[in-house]
């Protein structure tokens, strides 16, 4: 289980170090993609794999919006494995996505990790803390 909030620079060559109790719980090979938020999104790879088997990757679906989805998780999926300092070198169109240069907030969410670009992630926690007694009384509504 991915949790917590860490903050960690980003060096020259665009690697990034993981906190230590994430990379045991990660393995041996991760795949980032592009979040649905303006993020970078770190899968175990059995998480991948879950989530792939989830979409219509075999088939060719109909629905454009499911393409669209498609297109924006696995189109920009990349699969890494940490180096022996425990970093990742982050691959640049993601780095582009994301906005993320010197620095990165380090978000876990339970079976897979956020990172984030500061000032976004400072943004979404400002956005979040304003609208999490609506989106609860809201799930409370569906149950």
């Amino acid at each position: 289980m991915f949790l917590g909030e860490y903050e960690y620079r980003v060096d020259s060559k665009g690697r990034l170090p993981l906190p230590p109790k994430f990379r045991q719980e990660l393995g041996a090979e991760l795949i980032l993609t592009r979040g649905i938020d303006t993020c970078i999104v770190v899968y175990p790879i059995v998480e991948w794999n879950r989530l792939a088997d989830t979409q219509p990757a075999a088939t060719i679906t109909l629905s454009q919006k499911k393409r669209k989805l498609n297109r924006h998780i696995f189109g920009a999926a990349f699969n890494l494995t940490l180096d022996r300092q425990g970093r990742i070198a982050l691959p640049p169109p993601l780095r582009r996505y994301a906005r993320i240069d010197n620095a990165a907030t380090i978000v876990g969410q339970n079976n897979y990790i956020e990172l984030w670009n500061p000032d976004l992630w400072n943004s979404e926690q400002v956005s979040v803390e304003e609208q999490v007694w609506q989106i609860t009384e809201s799930l409370e509504d569906q149950q």
